[in-house]
């Protein structure tokens, strides 16, 4: 199992394009990959979850993955934020 922490970065946050982007990206994997805002929990592979969790930009998540590709998923994750979902200027 893997625990680690985002900011996100992109400037209206994890909103429906990113979002969307994420869950495609999530969806093939095998672990399971949960969000955390604060006490609230969404399936990485939910896009609907992901939008009640209303991340702005600015603010951590948690992110937790557990099962046989975990490192992938992690760097996958880095990756999407660290680009801004790909849906703006970096």
């Amino acid at each position: 199992m893997i625990e680690q922490e985002f900011v996100i970065k992109n400037k209206l946050g994890l909103h429906a394009k990113p979002a969307n982007e994420f869950v495609k990206r999530m969806s093939k994997y095998k672990s399971s990959i949960k969000i955390f805002k604060g006490d609230e929990v969404a399936d990485a592979r939910s896009i609907l979850e992901l939008l009640i969790l209303a991340v702005a930009c600015g603010e951590k998540i948690k992110v937790i993955v557990d099962g046989e590709d975990e490192q992938q998923v992690i760097q996958e994750i880095k990756d999407l934020i660290e680009n801004k979902f790909y849906t703006e200027p970096i």
